[in-house]
């Protein structure tokens, strides 16, 4: 995308054809070694590597503490009552325990669920943050956990855990970048793919009892909302451009804060 205008334009363009502004390579194209095995995996950004190394260390401590209790089959399934100890969503209406909203949605259930979540959040995410800068990335995937365990506490009281609803944000942020840029080809192309990526997750969802479609659904449209509303960067420092700052930061903030209240709840046990 163009640094300017933000039109698509192809890696061979050095002048944007749309708003002539010239245009250098990309910082991610300068990297040696070039891409990872021919782009099959994507580079990494820094924001998205926090986010996976919150997840990872937050999965190993909680495997710890299940295997320590003698749950042999906890790399497989972390036993709930682990889960509802780092932060879990569960009955969080009845609770108030509102920072459930956001702790649940960097702990995963077992090594299949955060393999997978993984994956997703190393690619999207990357393009996420590549298009709409840090700053935006993490409110939208701050807004989209929030919202889908909200939703996910509105429909069921049950324990539920993930990133799942924070990807669904990403993968919301990549088609309003394709509804706002609707007459382009690329953008075109881009959003069928990604409403594709929802309708295999959403059917997934109905075919696995286990997995929380309205986590999902929570946070696709809250993704997608923010993201149409916060639009890409601009080059020049804007009253805009400070507010997504500042929102970054409060939801940093908030993740902060919600990780404190869930150490000082830690040795609560379930009801």
């Amino acid at each position: 995308m163009c640094p300017h205008c933000r039109a698509f334009i192809t890696n061979n363009d050095r002048v944007c054809p749309y708003c002539g502004i010239q245009v250098g390579p990309r910082a991610i194209d300068r990297r040696s070694p070039g891409e990872i095995l021919g782009g099959f995996i994507p580079h990494a950004r820094f924001t998205t590597s926090i986010i996976l190394l919150i997840n990872v260390g937050l999965f190993a401590a909680t495997l710890a503490l299940s295997m320590g209790a003698a749950d042999a089959n906890a790399l497989l399934g972390i036993d709930g009552e682990t889960l509802y100890r780092f932060g879990a969503k569960w009955r969080v209406f009845e609770t108030g325990q509102w920072w459930r909203l956001v702790t649940a949605g960097f702990l995963h259930g077992g090594i299949i669920h955060i393999a997978m979540n993984s994956w997703v959040l190393f690619d999207v995410g990357a393009q996420v943050e590549e298009i709409y800068g840090a700053a935006r990335m993490i409110v939208i995937y701050f807004v989209a956990t929030v919202a889908g365990f909200f939703l996910s506490s509105w429909w069921s009281a049950n324990l539920s855990v993930g990133a799942s609803a924070g990807i669904m944000g990403l993968i919301g942020a990549m088609i309003a970048l394709g509804v706002r840029n609707r007459s382009n080809p690329a953008a075109a192309a881009m959003r069928g793919m990604y409403i594709r990526w929802v309708v295999y997750m959403l059917v997934l969802g109905l075919v696995v009892s286990r997995i929380d479609n309205a986590a999902h659904i929570g946070g696709l449209a809250a993704g997608f909302c923010a993201a149409y509303a916060a639009g890409t960067p601009k080059l020049i420092d804007t009253f805009g451009e400070r507010f997504w700052r500042a929102a970054a930061f409060a939801a940093v903030a908030l993740t902060a804060v919600s990780f404190a209240m869930m150490y000082l709840s830690f040795s609560s046990p379930a009801v």
